[in-house]
Order: structure tokens, then sequence, then C-alpha cells
């Protein structure tokens, strides 16, 4: 019997693999890379009454599904980011939280569900003709998208571009630090550098300071854009990489203390609060 070639039987993995993040609902249907993230219960008759990290999937300019390689990836730090943030919004704070979280499409009849929506690595991020109007109808409607761990100018161009075709009337403002999204919850004071680096990049700071990924990505951003009465709908925390922050928690202790606990969790967790009480 002749074996099938070893790419075809790669390409035939790929494809399986694919098939399975796609198929999943929760962040807890997937294998964590780290530490298994501790889950918890809310009270009998409010499970649903939580909040929901909710994670996009969505296309790339490549003109495919990203299912894994490159950039431009959804699933980026999936799924121990997604669990590691809920675990640390709901011992922290008084909120109740969904301890399984979401994965969905932008046309996903459930999207209005979930009023917060997690973008990572837009850099090379496409909106279909499909999404472009319900995303504009889902952020007027109430809604709100987090954008992450993208670098330097071109990626920022492209979501800029991107969300200049859900709101072409909008753009991207920096937002001071006197606004209340970074005193909310934890105190960020001015002086404070919030980019968080890799934890490659991070462990490795702590000897040459350097906590950017690429020269033209040095300054960390973080910016939003508005309704017509000033709500914030879209947050980007630009040049910097959160979700490791959240992912990578328990890998170094060094990193842990510099970025995940000074940084990439009390920005995330004042992020969340911020939207949910205005």
């Amino acid at each position: 019997m002749k074996l099938p070639h070893p790419a075809l039987l790669t390409a035939a993995l790929l494809l399986a693999l694919g098939g399975w993040l796609f198929a999943q609902k929760t962040a807890r249907e997937a294998m964590q890379h780290t530490e298994e993230t501790p889950g918890w219960k809310n009270p009998p008759g409010f499970e649903k009454d939580v909040f929901t990290f909710a994670r996009v999937r969505y296309s790339s300019h490549s003109g495919y599904r990203r299912r894994g390689g490159g950039s431009g990836q959804w699933q980026t730090d999936y799924p121990d980011a997604d669990l590691n943030f809920s675990y640390r919004l709901q011992q922290m704070t008084s909120m109740k939280v969904d301890p399984n979280c979401r994965v969905l499409e932008i046309t996903d009849p459930e999207l209005f569900r979930y009023p917060f929506l997690y973008i990572v690595e837009p850099g090379r991020l496409a909106f279909t003709d499909e999404e472009v109007p319900i995303l504009r109808r889902y952020l007027l409607s109430g809604g709100f998208v987090m954008f992450d761990d993208f670098w330097g100018e071109d990626e920022w161009d492209n979501v800029e571009n991107e969300m200049k075709r859900v709101f072409p009337e909008r753009s991207f403002t920096d937002l001071p630090r006197t606004h209340a999204v970074f005193h909310c919850v934890f105190d960020l004071p001015d002086d404070l550098n919030l980019q968080c680096p890799n934890v490659q990049l991070g462990t490795e700071s702590q000897f040459h300071g350097i906590t950017w990924e690429r020269p033209d990505a040095q300054d960390m951003h973080v910016r939003g854009i508005a309704d017509d009465k000033g709500r914030l709908m879209v947050i980007a925390t630009h040049n910097t990489d959160n979700g490791d922050g959240w992912e990578r928690e328990g890998e170094n202790q060094y990193y842990f203390k510099e970025f995940s606990e000074k940084k990439s969790y009390p920005l995330g967790i004042n992020i969340i609060f911020y939207v949910m009480t205005h």
C-alpha cells in the first residue's frame, strides 16, 4: 500500500486542527499551554448574568480563515490568556465572571449577547463585507471591541483602515493618562510605561531594557473611538502584548512581577471595569 506524501499528511493534520478550533465555543474546550486555570462557579440562577470574555475569530488579508501559523492569528495566546484573565478579573474585583469564556465570529447570531469583544494580533485583520455593517450596529448598540498585540506603523495602518470601513466618519484618538480608564480600579500613573512585551523579550529586558518588538514600535499607545455621546466603543492597545502578560504569567517570576502584575492585568481589568460601568 502506498503511503500518502508527508506534506499531504501535514496539510490534512492542519485542516483537522483548524476544524477543531472552529468547532470550539468556549476556551475551556481547548488544551492549555501552561498550568490549567482554576475553575469557579457563580451562584445558581445567575450563570448567564456575568461578564464573559469573548474572543473574535477573524479573517486575514491572506484571504482565508487563519488556522495557525503566520501573523494575524486570532488564536494567539488562546486559551490561556482568556482563562487566566477571567480568573484574575473575578478574583480581584467584585464582578461575576464566566469561567469558560467564549469564542465567536462577528456573524454569530449570539454576538449581541456579549458586550465585550477581544481581537488579538489584528495587524493583518480583514473584516468581510458581511461583517462590517454587523460590527457597526453592534458597537452603536452598546458593544465594545478591544484590539491588542500589534506592533509598528504598518499594522497600525491596517487596523485604522479596517475601522474606517466600519466608521468612515470617526477616527482613533490617543486617550490621555488623565482618562478614567487608567484610574478606575488600579491607579496607573503617568510615569508608568504600560508597554508589555512577549515573555521572551520581557524576560531579557531586565538586562538591556528593551521592551519593544521592532524599531517603529517603541512607544506604546492606548487609542479609542467614541460614539456621539462620548462612550468608548473601541480601545486599541498598540505596541504592547497584554495577552502574553495574561497567558504567560506563571512562566517567569521577573516577567510576572514586572509586566503581568504591574501592567497587563491592571490595564486589562481597568478597561473591562470602565466599559462595563459606562
